[in-house]
């Protein structure tokens, strides 16, 4: 009995895919975009299947790669197993006639993208189905890992090695207040104004919680939790009669901010810019229905009222 010294897990379909663009392009950074990964993914990609089958398939020659006689060997085989798979797969839904694609949002994009983004994306491709599910963003993680969901969008940061995040819609934290708070009046804040101020805040697991908690520990504030919701309403609500503050996303308050209601505080010393991300799992088969979503959600980048309400 021959046994293997190689871990009968690390090669898979998206290995060969990967492997395949690069033999075939002569470029890692063109692999990286046609599967929405980042050069080091594809890099580590291709690594993983030298491990795997010891050999070298790629020689890095002045910056350029070249294609050994093991990678041309290994070329020829893989082209065949990926359109295999993939004659497979389109047969597999052909005979089933049943497409699903499981979408899993954070509150935060939940309340304010995430419908519009299904509506267009149903206008798109109405022979799929999709399921969606909110959640903060660590519950999104755990689905995602235990391929409950095919893919997520969410605003925090993904801790797991094994998830793919891909920066895709620009979005900004602001500090709000009802109008008739005594913040309302000031143009601007620094950390040390928050000390000890009464603010609502998200739960535990959310993405924009740990943002302002980060922030927080950095400029070595305390602030005064008074409410804990983890519905932007109800946070909204809070704001305007409760007189808390608040730190959320910018696309959460459009309305109240544009009608008066809440007033944004801009942060002397920082902004806090940050990025809804796309969110699958590295060995996740890129199926067209999740191409066409994440092109669909990189449309939805930057928003016209950051210039209007910033």
């Amino acid at each position: 009995m021959i046994e293997n010294k190689y871990r009968g897990d690390s090669m898979t379909i998206r290995h060969l895919r990967i492997f395949n663009e690069v033999a075939q392009s002569g470029k890692m950074s063109i692999a990286a975009a046609k599967f929405y990964v980042s050069q080091p993914t594809v890099s580590q990609a291709i690594k993983e299947l030298e491990d795997h089958y010891g050999a070298l398939l790629f020689e890095r020659l002045s910056k350029k790669l070249y294609i050994t006689e093991k990678g041309r060997q290994l070329l020829s085989y893989s082209k065949q197993v990926v359109e295999q798979f993939d004659y497979l797969e389109s047969k597999m839904f052909e005979a089933t006639g049943y497409q699903k694609l499981k979408v899993g949002s954070t509150i935060t994009v939940g309340s304010c993208l995430t419908s519009d983004i299904l509506n267009s994306y149903q206008e798109l491709n109405n022979e799929v189905e999709i399921y969606s599910y909110i959640n903060n963003t660590h519950h999104i993680e755990e689905k995602i890992l235990n391929s409950e969901l095919d893919i997520g969008l969410v605003e925090g940061r993904v801790k797991s090695p094994d998830l793919v995040t891909i920066p895709a819609v620009d979005d900004y934290l602001v500090l709000v207040c009802s109008a008739d708070h005594p913040f309302a009046k000031k143009k601007s804040f620094t950390s040390k104004d928050l000390a000890g101020e009464k603010f609502v805040m998200r739960e535990e697991g959310s993405g924009t919680r740990e943002l302002f908690e980060n922030y927080l520990k950095e400029q070595g504030v305390s602030i005064n939790i008074s409410m804990v919701a983890n519905c932007p309403t109800a946070m909204i609500r809070s704001v305007i009669d409760n007189h808390c503050l608040a730190v959320l996303s910018i696309r959460l308050a459009k309305e109240q901010i544009e009608n008066g209601r809440i007033v944004v505080i801009k942060n002397r010393d920082t902004t806090w810019n940050r990025s809804f991300s796309i969110v699958y799992h590295k060995n996740k088969f890129i199926s067209k229905q999740m191409e066409e979503f994440i092109d669909l959600v990189k449309k939805y980048k930057y928003a016209e009222i950051f210039d209007r309400l910033l």
